[in-house]
């Protein structure tokens, strides 16, 4: 009887499956979302790549010119708009890819397989991006432009003391969207990298959401005080206000049109009208 470990995820697009296939190969780079974790390379990473066919790589791409990088893994089947598998050349992670018809497109279905005795090293990390990410993806490819979507050289990460239950608040009252579904209720629950990873996409910046060690803090004394510009400012503070936010100062205009909220835990933002030529 065989000891293999499974673990399996699947999305349904509203493409053909040779579409899909395309999108999912061809244009690896466009999906896989940048973010300090979503690579080995993170700090190097200029592509990601499929080659085509049987004995093709996948690519963390670190030099441009010549193309090279980190090998992830070698196709070992290619059917287009059928079936994908590859090898980890990192692991002992198998990967297969169906693309099967429905009647509004095609279902997406990954599954990976760890041998007896083998180890997974990030290996599976494919059946738990491909869902949110390429889902994603999919569903913009026809009215977005086929442009790569960087992450701008700054970062914010703030501490609470119930941080998945601020994340969920965060997306609820102030709109913010994280590439990846929000974990589930505090106490966050560990697994074998500690805390779950909980970042959002501000525009083009990450927030990143941790655990506070220690008391709560003292957000009587401003330390600091975010800013994130949105396209129309009193639909945003309506929002924010009907999800609990305390509005500590209206919309006022100096230059710029603007309010200030407190988030759950009370901690200070300010939210500004965005020019039109600012990228979301």
């Amino acid at each position: 009887m065989s000891d293999d470990r499974s673990t399996s995820s699947e999305v349904e697009v509203r493409v053909d499956p040779a579409t899909a296939f395309t999108a999912f190969t061809d244009e690896l780079d466009l999906w896989w979302v940048r973010g300090p974790i979503n690579s080995y390379g993170a700090g190097k990473l200029v592509a990601m790549r499929c080659e085509p066919g049987v004995g093709g790589r996948l690519l963390e791409v670190y030099d441009q010119d010549s193309g090279e990088g980190l090998e992830l893994a070698r196709i070992t089947t290619w059917e287009p708009g059928k079936h994908l598998a590859w090898q980890s050349s990192l692991d002992d992670v198998r990967i297969d890819v169906r693309f099967d018809p429905t009647d509004d497109g095609t279902i997406v279905r990954l599954k990976a397989t760890i041998p007896e005795g083998g180890v997974d090293k990030g290996g599976t990390s494919f059946i738990r991006v491909t869902p949110p990410w390429f889902g994603a993806w999919v569903a913009r490819r026809d009215k977005t432009p086929h442009e790569l979507h960087d992450l701008a050289r700054f970062a914010l990460t703030l501490h609470y003391a119930r941080p998945l239950a601020a994340a969920r608040w965060l997306a609820a009252a102030f709109g913010f969207e994280s590439p990846t579904a929000l974990p589930g209720e505090d106490p966050p629950p560990e697994d074998d990298y500690g805390d779950p990873w909980i970042e959002f996409h501000v525009g083009n910046c990450s927030l990143m959401i941790d655990k506070l060690d220690g008391p709560p803090a003292d957000n009587k004394q401003l330390t600091h005080v975010p800013w994130v510009f949105v396209d129309d400012v009193a639909a945003h503070l309506a929002r924010a206000r009907d999800n609990g936010a305390m509005i500590v100062e209206g919309i006022t205009t100096h230059g710029f049109e603007s309010y200030t909220a407190l988030d759950i835990e009370g901690r200070t933002w300010r939210f500004a009208a965005a020019r039109p030529t600012q990228p979301r």
